[in-house]
């Protein structure tokens, strides 16, 4: 589909996050049992289950708008999810929780960004069903990145600073 009008532009985003999030679905799992925090395995897992009500959500969409449910390859989300898989074959223990929760959170701001733009782009063009659908998933993902942000930032950064035994003076 060509890009010759918003209500276009609203439905290729929303075919790039449809896929992006059935990606992060096959990702979290392996995230979750990679953690060595219960708490982040704990965030993770209830990350999880939005995801899929997420996954859901833009069915229906998708469906209301009388498009085939089907995405299209989320360059950005793979990047993102391939680098944070490298880091799961490299590191372990704190190390490796600190660098689940940036690579986690590099996912959540992209999310934020698009489900941000999508509810926008919904509102303009008359679909109030679906914008708010987006804005129920836009705070989930802001919830989640907030509590990103309160691991990292409660205990688990500084637990790999301590493993990592490197401090500066």
């Amino acid at each position: 589909m060509s890009l010759d009008s918003l209500d276009s532009l609203f439905v290729e985003e929303l075919k790039d996050i449809y896929n992006g999030e059935k990606q992060i679905l096959k990702a979290l799992p392996r995230m979750a049992k990679a953690a060595a925090s219960a708490e982040l395995q704990q965030a993770f897992t209830k990350h999880l289950k939005e995801t899929e009500g997420q996954v859901q959500r833009l069915e229906r969409i998708l469906t209301d708008l009388g498009q085939p449910v089907r995405g299209k390859q989320c360059k950005g989300l793979s990047g993102i999810l391939e680098e944070g898989k490298e880091k799961l074959e490299e590191d372990q223990g704190p190390l490796l929780d600190a660098a689940l929760i940036a690579s986690a959170q590099k996912v959540e701001h992209y999310e934020i960004a698009t489900y941000g733009c999508l509810r926008t782009y919904a509102q303009l063009l008359g679909h109030t069903g679906a914008a708010k659908l987006l804005e129920q998933t836009l705070a989930e993902e802001e919830a989640a990145d907030q509590k990103l942000t309160e691991l990292g930032e409660g205990g688990l950064n500084e637990a790999a600073l301590a493993a990592g035994g490197e401090a500066e003076e």
